[in-house]
């Protein structure tokens, strides 16, 4: 998947210079913007449902916990859970809508000005910083796993990689020729090596687990 904009230019969209002021996006990342978001989403409501389920009925056990790692439950119950002084998920619930309002207004042929594209990128790069922080809050320091975390952890990092490669191959983020080329080219092996690396820290922090 490519991060290409739209194909023609209208004489508003640029300064006196001949400088786009304003920048779209290809379908491809319209779409993706609107599938990371609906999954983050997905993954964000459910945990909510479940939380308060939980605050209803202290005793009350999660769907997507399944063993002694696959314990969505233990990570409602964590402190980490409530970082900012609510549920994480309802941040999520606002956020992940947020990118899904934006991958439509792509898909109808929107157009925004370079400090929009920038601050939805550093939006996406709050939302990996966060995800990691949790990542490792969770393998190492509660000791679980929840199956809809990970859901959102892969749309934010696919989300947050493609929109980097859209700025930087518009010159809206400043980059180097060769990497600049290198993320047009092959936008998709950044996300992958980034979430196999997530994968083989799961598999090997629970090792014995998965091979017993």
């Amino acid at each position: 998947m490519t991060t290409a904009a739209v194909d023609h230019d209208l004489s508003s969209d640029q300064d006196e210079g001949g400088r786009k002021r304003t920048y779209g996006a290809g379908r491809g990342l319209a779409l993706l913007l609107v599938i990371t978001g609906a999954a983050g989403l997905l993954a964000a409501w459910v945990i909510t449902i479940d939380k308060f389920k939980l605050l209803e009925d202290p005793s009350f056990t999660p769907g997507c916990s399944l063993n002694p790692v696959v314990a969505c439950g233990n990570i409602m119950k964590s402190e980490q859970a409530s970082v900012f002084g609510f549920p994480n998920p309802m941040l999520g619930l606002v956020t992940y809508g947020m990118v899904i309002a934006i991958g439509m207004g792509l898909l109808a042929g929107a157009r925004f000005r370079g400090w929009f594209w920038l601050g939805l990128n550093a939006g996406t790069l709050f939302g990996v910083g966060f995800c990691t922080w949790l990542q490792y809050q969770s393998l190492y320091n509660i000791n679980s796993l929840c199956l809809w975390c990970c859901l959102a952890w892969v749309a934010t990092i696919v989300m947050f990689c493609y929109v980097t490669t859209h700025n930087v191959k518009h010159r809206i983020l400043p980059a180097p020729a060769w990497l600049r080329n290198g993320l047009t080219e092959f936008p998709w092996v950044l996300p992958v090596m980034w979430i196999g690396i997530i994968g083989m820290l799961i598999l090997t922090r629970w090792w014995d687990f998965w091979t017993s």
